[in-house]
């Protein structure tokens, strides 16, 4: 929502219906494909990481997706406590609310799944309400929705920037979508699952954001629940949201860092990647959301990309069990397919043109098999040992 808000102030509504639509369309159909790919291998990303990129290369994966992990968990900590300063009317104390949930985020992480479960039982229905009741306020404020529909761009934005925006939400951890689809019932379950919830839900949730950014023209989200009145009301609701999101991201880079180091303890990486995160929270992330989010729509989805073309063209969707391979140090050919992903969604960024995500996405998949094949044109052996009685998955 709070993506919403900001995005919404530079553009005009009508502008922004069919930017949220193709831009969750793309975050959908990505996070869809890792969950289905998850589920058929049972494997986590970084599990699935080593396949793609060695095993050395696997653990710069690693790096990077635990990075941003740590990176979201330091931004949603400095939003919760930037939240309650404002809530009471505190704003020189941000940096202690930012400390306490950050603090609060990190140890409950290491209670497992158990304690979340629970609160996200209540936290998931209050939000639906609060995803509900923002844009009925923001309606009936400031003209109605007819001043909605007519409200000018008051910042700027290019559509470019905005798509990447919206895909650097949950590019991250739609990337990582194997660690918790992988206990799906089946790959077309999962598939599902992830669809629904990026293309429908997080659209539901942008729109939300964005009617009140509009109606209130406030790209500060947190500023918009303080002027509809709903603070206190919001302040429970998306705290308890935060946490179960704080939580997911704190387990992802806990994964990363030990399958990195080799080590079946994730506890001293959740407190190590905290530490990090709270020095982050509590030195001015919030202020940064829109240039996270395209730092990771520009850098995430080729990873991803990578991946994919790699399970789809090379391994033609049939992935030989782990005790049946011996995994090579280094693949070249998805880590050039990766650079060239990279370039494009850059200067596609930079220049404003088309989707960047995407075609970081695209390139970065096509480009696996090219470089593959390259490479056995110049007699070098790119692909992992698989023994000859391998079973697959």
């Amino acid at each position: 929502m709070s993506t919403g808000a900001q995005i919404a102030t530079a553009f005009k509504f009508y502008d922004l219906i069919w930017i949220f639509l193709v831009g969750n369309l793309i975050l959908g159909v990505y996070v869809a494909l890792n969950c289905a790919i998850g589920a058929k291998t049972g494997l986590t990303s970084v599990m699935l990481s080593r396949y793609t990129l060695g095993l050395g290369g696997s653990k710069w994966a690693d790096l990077m997706l635990g990075g941003t992990q740590i990176g979201w968990f330091a931004f949603v900590s400095a939003y919760t406590g930037q939240m309650f300063a404002l809530a009471f009317n505190l704003p020189d104390y941000a940096v202690w609310f930012t400390l306490f949930w950050a603090i609060v985020f990190g140890l409950t992480a290491i209670w497992g799944y158990k304690a979340m479960e629970k609160v996200a039982y209540v936290a998931i229905p209050a939000l639906l309400i609060l995803i509900i009741y923002i844009p009925i306020l923001a309606t009936q404020a400031n003209g109605g929705f007819d001043a909605i529909l007519n409200a000018l761009p008051s910042t700027e934005m290019s559509v470019a920037t905005a798509m990447t925006a919206i895909v650097g939400t949950f590019a991250s951890m739609g990337t990582q979508a194997c660690n918790w689809s992988r206990f799906s019932k089946s790959a077309k379950a999962a598939f599902a699952s992830g669809f629904v919830a990026f293309m429908i839900g997080n659209t539901i949730m942008l729109f939300a954001g964005a009617i009140g950014g509009l109606a209130y023209n406030e790209s500060d989200f947190v500023m918009v629940m303080l002027r509809s009145g709903l603070i206190f009301f919001a302040l429970i609701v998306l705290t308890l949201n935060i946490w179960t999101t704080a939580h997911a991201g704190a387990y992802a880079w806990a994964v990363a860092g030990a399958e990195m180091f080799n080590k079946k303890n994730q506890t001293p990486f959740l407190l190590g990647g905290l530490v990090i995160a709270i020095v982050l929270a509590c030195t001015g992330i919030y202020d940064k959301l829109i240039g996270f989010l395209v730092l990771l729509g520009v850098f995430i989805p080729p990873l991803g990309g990578v991946m994919l073309g790699d399970y789809f063209f090379i391994y033609k969707r049939r992935l030989p069990r782990l005790e049946c391979i011996k995994f090579k140090v280094v693949r070249i050919a998805p880590i050039l397919a990766y650079i060239v992903g990279v370039v494009v969604a850059y200067v596609t960024d930079r220049i404003g043109f088309g989707v960047p995500p995407l075609f970081g996405i695209i390139v970065a998949a096509v480009f696996v098999p090219v470089f593959d094949v390259l490479l056995q044109k110049c007699k070098v052996n790119d692909r992992h040992t698989v023994s000859e009685d391998a079973e697959y998955v």
